[in-house]
């Protein structure tokens, strides 16, 4: 919606390339200049909090906004006003837009309520990543900041390498999970409590009401929203535990998730934009929790910026091991056998620390 009113008034087409501008340029400048906000709800306003309307209709809302803008996108991409560059500009913001959308869906899809369960797979639906409902509450949670997980990055993993690694590892997961999940019901595959059935029938309605509503030549640039919208996801969950490994116990199982084993920050500006989601040290230790009772430790680990100033860093894999490679090892007290290290670097990762 923006972007079309800002060409409209000012003439200047360079606005249908707000998105990236917004997240990449303009929130990691707020962040620098607002700064950080440390403080936690008290917990004698625990409940009240969690129980505001106020923040649950925030994600509500987030939906309908969501869904018109697109609508608004995909009327103006099968209109021949605009060239295939202010095209794609506009598609690349859609997809950014909709990358905050998958985090809306995020924290919809951690409640126990159906209705918010039901809006968490209609936010997944314009990104066609349904399976992100299953894999992220019953596959991430379970298997944080572990060699297990597909969507915890290790130390030394590029984003490059990482991207397809969690999506495809991610898909699988889901797959395994919910065949899983419905085999110990006595339900076979295909079947209308599928939640990934159920996630994906919600893209096919949306993806082909607006083909038929405004025909097949946006097909192209709703894909390219798609996969940009799955890439700011992918690309925020390659920051939130990048080198961290949880400890194991006696037995060899892994230690209970700590508020020790996600990456958090406290940068103002971001956590508005993202639902608190930078305070993810406590989302982990206690996903129960609504989004705006989050707090911040000192156990967490805290990323030098907030996640759209890391985005930033994460584009180019040398700037992001020269900032983060130093504090992960921080975060272990040097102890570079405590990381979650990358399979295929492990052997040099541990020869260059053992020469420090």
């Amino acid at each position: 919606m923006l972007p079309s009113q800002l060409v409209l008034w000012t003439g200047m087409r360079v606005f249908w390339w707000i998105g990236p501008v917004v997240i990449l340029v303009i929130i990691p400048l707020l962040d620098w200049i607002v700064g950080e906000d440390g403080t936690n709800p008290a917990d004698e306003d625990y409940e009240r909090l969690s129980n505001d309307k106020f923040y649950r209709a925030l994600t509500f809302l987030f939906l309908p906004v969501q869904l018109i803008g697109l609508i608004i996108a995909c009327w103006l991409w099968a209109h021949h006003e605009l060239s295939v560059i202010d095209k794609i500009g506009l598609a690349t913001s859609v997809g950014l837009a909709g990358g905050i959308g998958i985090n809306a869906a995020h924290e919809l899809g951690h409640r126990s309520e159906e209705l918010e369960r039901w809006l968490a797979k209609i936010a997944l639906a314009q990104s066609l990543y349904g399976h992100f409902y299953v894999e992220h509450n019953r596959g991430h949670h379970v298997r944080v900041a572990t060699p297990d997980d597909p969507a915890s990055a290790r130390l030394g993993e590029s984003l490059w390498f990482f991207f397809p690694r969690t999506v495809i590892g991610s898909f699988r997961s889901a797959v395994e999970l919910e065949r899983d999940r419905l085999r110990r019901k006595g339900s076979g595959w295909w079947t209308y409590q599928n939640s990934m059935l159920q996630s994906y029938a919600v893209s096919v309605v949306l993806i082909g009401g607006l083909l038929i509503g405004f025909g097949w030549a946006i097909l192209p640039y709703l894909l390219l929203q798609g996969v940009l919208s799955i890439a700011l996801l992918e690309t925020v969950n390659y920051i939130e535990h990048y080198g961290l490994l949880r400890a194991k116990k006696a037995n060899g199982s892994w230690a209970r998730c700590s508020p020790a084993d996600s990456w958090n920050s406290d940068r103002l500006v971001t956590n508005v934009f993202l639902f608190h989601l930078q305070r993810h040290s406590d989302h982990h230790a206690n996903p129960g929790r609504r989004y705006q009772t989050l707090r911040t430790t000192d156990e967490s680990p805290q990323l030098p910026g907030g996640y759209a100033s890391m985005v930033v860093l994460a584009l180019v894999p040398w700037i992001w091991r020269s900032v983060m490679d130093p504090k992960v090892l921080a975060h272990y007290d040097g102890d570079i056998t405590r990381c979650n290290i990358s399979p295929r670097k492990r052997e040099r990762i541990l020869a260059a620390y053992a020469t420090v």
